[in-house]
């Protein structure tokens, strides 16, 4: 296992278990599997609506809550100083859990930007107050974080966005970097390419791409096994989603070997720059709007 260090010298695992679209009936046994592969650290929302049953694998593993890195996000619906500060006790109460290693905001919603930074100055007070030990944003473009850091104090510590072999965001990457923000991946095995809704009818499985296909064979590999040892060696977090037991203790199975030179070239060089998930400037008040549950 590898750790990365964040702006604020918080350390978290280079590679989590996502939970994005796991059934709450199935999240439980997701996480405690994973704990007990070695997973140890975990990256769900409110809005996926399974942070109660995150909490309950979290409790079934027997890992101490101590060594295992926390993360969810804040929905737009609680953006918003007081709004955000109750949605953490909420998250809190539903995981079970008095801290949390990482709360960041799910989205820059610039369409109701104004409520975007009073929810990261709720994040800022939270951090100021010990109640989680870093902060960070999903889904901001550059522009976003421009307008931003214009308005608050704390730079974020992560930046979590669509990153895989089809779409690399290096805009993204460099401006992150630039400001010292961690970039996270979500979808980084092309899952993506299954996202319900109307981004990209013609989506390409990035799992049966040809030059992915060479090179896992080559290494002995698996192509998601081959795209998780992409974006770890370039210095990313990455966060793959599964239920399946197997593929979950496949997909942590990544750090006894390593992609040369060529082997990275070729699969950075797979870039269509063509989003498959939601774009982040498109307004999706519906969805924006929804209500998170108490706890």
């Amino acid at each position: 296992m590898i750790d990365l260090t964040l702006n604020n010298g918080v350390t978290l695992p280079t590679i989590g278990l996502g939970v994005f679209q796991s059934p709450p009936d199935e999240t439980a046994a997701a996480v405690d599997t994973a704990l007990r592969v070695g997973y140890r650290h975990i990256d769900t929302a409110a809005a996926y609506n399974n942070e109660r049953e995150v909490g309950e694998g979290l409790r079934r593993s027997g890992v101490d809550r101590a060594d295992v890195f926390v993360e969810t996000k804040v929905w737009v619906s609680d953006y918003g100083r007081e709004e955000t500060l109750h949605a953490f006790e909420k998250a809190v109460g539903k995981l079970g859990v008095e801290t949390l290693d990482l709360l960041i905001l799910h989205q820059p919603a610039p369409s109701r930007f104004a409520r975007t930074v009073a929810a990261y100055h709720a994040l800022e007070e939270l951090l100021a107050d010990g109640r989680v030990r870093a902060i960070g944003v999903s889904n901001f473009m550059p522009h976003h974080l421009e307008r931003l850091m214009a308005e608050v104090e704390v730079v974020p510590a992560v930046n979590q966005v669509e990153l895989h072999p089809y779409f690399a965001q290096p805009d993204v990457q460099s401006e992150d970097a630039r400001r010292g923000i961690l970039t996270q991946a979500w979808s980084p095995i092309g899952g993506i390419t299954f996202y319900p809704g109307p981004w990209g009818d013609e989506r390409r499985n990035v799992m049966q791409d040809e030059t992915i296909g060479d090179i896992a064979r080559a290494h002995g590999r698996s192509p998601a096994q081959v795209m998780l040892r992409w974006g770890i060696q370039q210095g990313r977090s990455v966060i793959p989603k599964s239920t399946n037991p197997e593929r979950i203790r496949e997909n942590f199975d990544v750090f006894d070997f390593e992609l040369g030179e060529d082997d990275m070239a070729r699969i950075t060089a797979l870039d269509t720059g063509v989003r498959s998930g939601p774009d982040p400037d498109v307004a999706r008040d519906e969805l924006f709007d929804r209500v998170i549950p108490e706890p």
